[in-house]
């Protein structure tokens, strides 16, 4: 159990900028093991982005809610995964070799790709959660943080990881996962669907593994496999994908 603990400790250490005790670091057998938690992160991140848009809701327009749940789940994330999309858009934006692409990936500066997918990732994400029934907001953003960090693991299990180097921290948890750890991400992802009323919110799984198949598609061909940028922007489509999915159900359903 305390192992476990310090599992979970390390992926919030990872994946957030949410303070740990000090003896929780980026230890690589942890790391390794961490990505299993990578859904429960999710629900711990959707939930602080769910808790400040109903306390912002109060005092303010559901408009201004909903930018300060965004900015506070970027904050907690310290953009993540943001960066990881911005980083895939770069890369295979500007790149048409296998190195070429890596190279760019790895450049920490912001290209002309990277700076339009962010404002059409984040304007459509905050499009489509205004169109949800401001009473039903809460519960798709926990939803769909955790099942979108549920679909990126499932990359980890398909796709090899790619990069020869060994001084990113990130190699570790971007590694291959095993069936019991998929497993384990896949039950804490699932796990808010179940508080909706409607079950077709189910489909939202098969519509968020198809854009997972899309992109894990071209890093097959281009790159040979996945990096952990890779995985952000798998987790960042997915989002997006389930957000469509919900407006979609409530609107034909």
């Amino acid at each position: 159990m305390k192992k476990e603990i310090h599992i979970f400790l390390t992926a919030i250490l990872f994946f957030t900028r949410i303070p740990c005790p000090k003896w929780v670091n980026h230890n690589p057998e942890y790391l390794k093991l961490s990505s299993k938690y990578f859904s429960l992160v999710g629900i711990l991140i959707g939930g602080i982005g769910a808790l400040v848009f109903y306390g912002a809701s109060f005092l303010f327009p559901v408009e201004v809610s909903l930018l300060l749940s965004m900015v506070a789940t970027i904050y907690s994330t310290g953009a993540f995964h943001e960066d990881g999309f911005a980083d895939v858009c770069d890369g295979f934006g500007g790149g048409w070799t296998k190195d070429k692409i890596l190279l760019i990936m790895k450049d920490s500066r912001l290209g002309t790709y990277g700076t339009i997918g962010l404002l059409f990732i984040l304007g459509i994400k905050f499009t489509v959660l205004r169109i949800i029934e401001i009473q039903h907001i809460p519960l798709v953003l926990i939803a769909g943080h955790s099942l979108s960090r549920f679909i990126a693991t499932t990359l980890l299990y398909t796709h090899p990881y790619v990069r020869d180097t060994e001084d990113s921290k990130s190699k570790s948890a971007a590694k291959h996962i095993n069936i019991p750890s998929l497993i384990i991400s896949g039950i804490f992802g699932i796990t808010p669907l179940f508080f909706f009323k409607n079950p077709w919110v189910f489909i939202t799984i098969i519509t968020m593994y198809a854009s997972k198949l899309f992109l894990g598609f071209k890093f097959k061909k281009w790159i040979g496999g996945q990096t952990g940028d890779c995985a952000g922007a798998v987790q960042q489509l997915s989002e997006i994908v389930f957000y469509l999915t919900i407006i979609a159900l409530w609107k034909y359903i």
